[in-house]
């Protein structure tokens, strides 16, 4: 499974780069906003230095038109920035048109905001490179957005899909474990949660121990 950092935050990509877990980003007009990155030149600025950062991996650019034309003139600017610019589309009508579109001229596609398997076949069937499950937002109306991912995987393998899934709305290190048990190719999600995955209360009294008795032992040594 790879790992894309869902942030427009330099900082934190630079991050993970340096991690070595880095296979990609993931953003949206909010997380551009969060970052103070407003006006259309300085957005597809920014969307550059990121592409800049990240190298092969893919960065997925979101469109806000809702209508077919307006999500491929803006999906073809957005591509024509860099060649690892994935165009990130909502799962509407137009949103299908225009994935289909963007797949017959081999500009690669996110169908976002997907929250069932019917809607992830559609994406896969007009030719998405990814689709993006919000797991968390599903378990936020007291459903079950891992068993979301598991029944998407279990179809796209049925049906011999190559669309990717590109589990979403992570919001903590065991969605990111419970994700690649139900088999998503891969996770967006804030550092924060790549990091929460280093966190185990044993770890610390283990490694805790190891220096004292190195200490120890180093004094024993000097006496």
């Amino acid at each position: 499974m790879r790992y894309f950092i869902d942030t427009a935050n330099i900082d934190q990509i630079k991050e993970a780069k340096e991690l070595g877990i880095l296979d990609g980003v993931t953003t949206n007009p909010t997380l551009m906003a969060k970052e103070g990155i407003t006006g259309l030149d300085n957005i597809l600025r920014h969307y550059k230095k990121i592409c800049d950062i990240v190298g092969d991996g893919d960065v997925s650019a979101e469109v806000i038109s809702t209508s077919f034309a307006g999500m491929i003139n803006e999906g073809q600017r957005l591509a024509d920035l860099a060649p690892n610019i994935v165009v990130k589309v909502p799962i509407i009508r137009e949103g299908i048109k225009a994935i289909s579109w963007f797949t017959e001229r081999e500009i690669k596609t996110n169908c976002t905001l997907v929250f069932s398997p019917g809607q992830a076949m559609l994406a896969a069937r007009a030719g998405a490179s990814y689709i993006s499950p919000f797991v968390g937002r599903v378990d936020d109306i007291t459903w079950d957005g891992i068993a979301l991912i598991k029944e998407i995987s279990e179809i796209f393998n049925n049906i011999f899909a190559e669309t990717e899934i590109l589990a979403a709305s992570i919001r903590s290190p065991l969605h990111i474990v419970q994700a690649a048990k139900a088999g998503a190719d891969i996770v967006t999600c804030p550092l924060s949660a790549i990091y929460g995955m280093l966190n185990h209360p044993l770890t610390d009294s283990g490694l805790k121990k190891f220096i004292e008795d190195f200490e120890k032992a180093s004094a024993s040594a000097k006496s």
